[in-house]
This record gives structure tokens, sequence and C-alpha cells, in this order.
């Protein structure tokens, strides 16, 4: 590795690890602490890395630590972006905080810091200090799906000929065509109502905080019309045939998976077939159909 790659990969390594005083001595922990403790002491005294040792007097420490401060900075502005509803429900103050620790326990692994972050939701979830909040971690998986579904290929053309397939075959023998980036995250919270609440408005808040009293679950339904990303909560059943169908198969066996989970659910046939068809041609969730192979 070239003298610039090695200081290149010094400074990223100052930059995600927690930051101490630069300069303790290896035998500054007391004589009585356990073994352990000292080990741990030592090893928190080598940030900044020993390779930028001589960098760490000023003015360079100064320079260091402005560095941390704007990664930090960047940190919450990239979380943020894909986030808001997280940072809504925890206050600007421990969001902030949470980006930065965040930011040094899973560093970007890519230029592009809109695909960094969708290790948050596992990152709240192991949070002590968030248990007040159980369903953020929840919250967090709709929004990073709405967050990469912005950025899905752009689907095929809509097809509305196509749907006379439906009549010309038999179930088994046909699909139907979702869009790019459609996602389903199901949760024992009412997730979508809180996301949907805090960013657009509908349900009233009041409305969500009855839900989330009465821990009313929801699965979010994520998919994209045109450019933009919409959110909805969908029963059961029709999560279980959008799963079947993003899943390749047929129509035949997407409504069977429908019509099992009504029956789990002792409520046969509530699922009806053609308005959820209609209403999901219109909002762009279903774009044609198609033969199986």
């Amino acid at each position: 590795m070239s003298a610039l790659a090695e200081q290149q990969q010094a400074l990223l390594q100052a930059l995600w690890t927690r930051h101490c005083p630069p300069r303790l001595a290896p035998n500054s922990a007391s004589q009585t602490d356990a073994p352990e403790t000292v080990a741990n002491a030592r090893a928190e005294a080598i940030a900044p890395p020993l390779a930028l040792a001589a960098l760490v007097d000023a003015p360079w420490q100064r320079g260091l630590a402005a560095y941390r401060t704007n990664a930090g900075a960047l940190a919450e502005r990239a979380l943020q972006a894909a986030y808001p509803v997280v940072a809504e429900l925890i206050g600007s103050d421990s969001f902030a905080l949470m980006a930065r620790q965040f930011w040094q326990r899973q560093p970007p692994e890519r230029g592009d810091l809109a695909e960094w972050g969708s290790a948050l939701p596992g990152f709240l979830a192991d949070d002590p200090q968030l248990a007040n909040v159980p369903y953020l971690a929840d919250v967090a998986q709709v929004e990073w799906a709405l967050h990469r579904n912005a950025s899905a290929p752009d689907a095929a053309p809509f097809e509305p000929a196509s749907f006379a397939l439906l009549g010309e075959h038999a179930p088994d023998q046909v699909t139907l065509r979702l869009p790019p980036g459609v996602t389903l995250q199901r949760s024992s919270w009412p997730v979508a109502s809180l996301v949907n609440a805090h960013l657009r408005g509908d349900p009233a808040m009041t409305t969500v905080a009855e839900r989330v009293r009465t821990r009313q679950s929801e699965t979010a339904l994520v998919w994209r019309q045109g450019l933009r990303p919409h959110l909805a909560a969908c029963t059961n059943a029709e999560a279980a045939l959008i799963d079947t169908l993003l899943a390749g198969q047929s129509l035949l066996a997407a409504l069977e998976a429908a019509d099992a989970v009504d029956i789990e659910t002792d409520s046969p046939a509530s699922f009806q077939f053609s308005p959820w068809l209609n209403a999901a041609v219109t909002q762009g969730l279903v774009l044609g159909a198609s033969l199986l192979p």
C-alpha cells in the first residue's frame, strides 16, 4: 500500500473511532483495575491510530476534530433524509447523537451516502435506551423501504390490453406484473399509520395514538406509481397474494394463498379479487398480466 493510501486509511480509522484523549499512557489505568479494564482502556487510548500520531498535536488535532465534526453532521443529514419519521419520534438532539454513534459502528461502504443506513433498524432494536419506543425499529424498516423504493428501477409501461389474458387463459397459466421495488413490511404495530401520519397527516395523530395503545398490527405495503413512492396498510390476505406474485408464481397460487389466510383468520371469502384488482391497477400497483413460461 502506498504512503498516501496508508494515510487515507488512518484518517478514516480516526474518523470512525470513538474519540478519546490521544496521549493516554499505556499504564495510566489503575494497577488495581481488572485485566480486562486495563485492556479496554489501552484499546481506546489508540484513537487516533498510531499512524496519525504525528498529526495529533496542534494544529493537526484541530483539523482532525473538524473532520470528525463534519463527518457527524454528514451522517445526521444522510440519515435524516432516509428516516425523517424516526427523527421526529426521538427528537432532534437524540437523533443527532444516534446518527454519530451509528456512523462509528456502521460506517459507509460506498461513496453514495444515499445507499447507507440499511442497518439502522437493527441498530435501533438493539439500543436499550429506546425500549420505551418499541415500534421504532419497525417504523425504520418501513422508512428504509420507502427510501430505497424512490431509487428502484423504472417500471415497464402499463399494458391495459394484457389483462385480456385473464379471460383467455386459466389462472394457473398467468400472473400479474408488479412494478420494481414493491415491498411488504409486517409488524405487530401500526407502522403504516405511524409513518403516513407524520409524512402526510393522514390518518390523524389521535387515531394513530389509539392504534398504538391497542397495539394494532399492520402490514405496510410500499410501491411506486410513476416517480412517487406510496405507502398503505394492507390486509393479511392481500399481503399473501402480493407475496406470491412477487415470488413469480401464478395467479391461481396467489388467490389460494389469500384464501388460506382468510380461512385461518375465520373470515372466509372476505378477500374479493375483482375490487382489489381494480384498485391496484388504479394505484399503479399492478401494471399488467403475463403468461407464465
